[in-house]
C-alpha cells in the first residue's frame, strides 16, 4: 500500500521537473502527506501537463456515498482495467503525483516501524495515479484521486509486499497521455521500480502506523 508520503519540493520546482504548462495549486511541503488531503497532480489536457489539486482517496463518478474515498487511496495495479472503480479512470483519467519519498511500516515486535524509501539521486519522482470527478447532492464537483500500488522490490521487500508504482521520467508523456487506451501497452509501467536505484531509511515518525493518524 502506500499511505504516506513526502513532498518538500518547492512548487515551483515541480513545475519546472515535470514540464508543467498550465494550472496552479496551493500546497505546503510536508513530510507526511495523508489520506483525505489535498494533493498536487498533473493531468494532461490538449497535450498540456496541467497542475491540479485532487483529494487523495478516489470517489468512483457513479458513486452514491463519496466515503467510498476513504477505502481507495490506493489501486491495485494488477487489477485496474477490471475493477469497476478503477477502469474508467485508468482509460481516460490518469495523472502523476509528485513525491520526494514514501513511507512503508515494518512489524518489530509489538511495534510498527516507518521506514521512507527515496531515489538515491534525491530528486522528486511521479508516483502513478488516478483521478476522477464527483458530483455531490449540492452539484458541486469533487476532484479526487488514487496512487497505484504494485509489487514490492527488492529494496522493499524486508518492509512490505507492496509499494506504490514510480512511473520514470521517460514514460511520464505515455501515461499521461488520454489518447492511450491499450491496457497492454500501459501495464508494462507498472511494474516494481529499480531496486538500485533507491534507498531507504528508519523514520522518525514515532512509530506509529497510518491507521494511527488522523485523516
Amino acid at each position: 500500500m502506500c499511505g504516506r508520503f513526502i513532498l518538500v519540493t518547492d512548487l515551483a520546482a515541480i513545475v519546472r521537473e515535470f514540464a508543467v504548462s498550465g494550472g496552479a495549486v496551493s500546497f505546503s511541503p510536508s513530510r507526511n502527506v495523508s489520506p483525505g488531503q489535498h494533493i498536487p497532480a498533473i493531468f494532461q489536457l490538449d497535450g498540456q501537463n496541467i497542475f491540479a489539486s485532487f483529494l487523495w482517496g478516489l470517489i468512483p463518478f457513479w458513486a452514491k456515498d463519496p466515503s467510498i474515498g476513504a477505502r481507495l487511496i490506493n489501486a491495485r495495479a494488477e487489477t485496474i482495467a477490471q475493477k469497476p472503480s478503477f477502469k474508467n479512470a485508468f482509460a481516460h483519467r490518469r495523472c502523476l503525483i509528485p513525491a520526494d519519498g514514501f513511507y512503508e511500516w515494518k512489524p518489530e515486535g509489538k511495534k510498527k516501524i516507518p521506514y521512507e524509501f527515496f531515489l538515491k539521486s534525491q530528486k522528486p519522482f511521479a508516483l502513478a495515479g488516478l483521478y476522477e470527478r464527483w458530483i455531490g447532492p449540492d452539484s458541486k464537483p469533487v476532484d479526487t484521486c488514487t496512487i497505484l500500488t504494485t509489487e514490492a522490490n527488492d529494496l522493499v521487500k524486508p518492509v512490505h509486499d507492496r509499494m506504490p508504482v514510480i512511473v520514470p521520467q521517460e514514460a511520464h508523456g505515455v501515461w499521461l497521455d488520454a489518447g492511450r487506451r491499450d491496457a497492454a501497452a500501459l501495464k508494462p509501467l507498472l511494474g516494481p521500480y529499480p531496486a538500485d536505484a533507491m534507498d531507504c531509511r528508519k523514520a522518525d515518525l514515532g512509530g506509529a502506523a497510518p491507521a494511527d493518524f488522523k485523516r
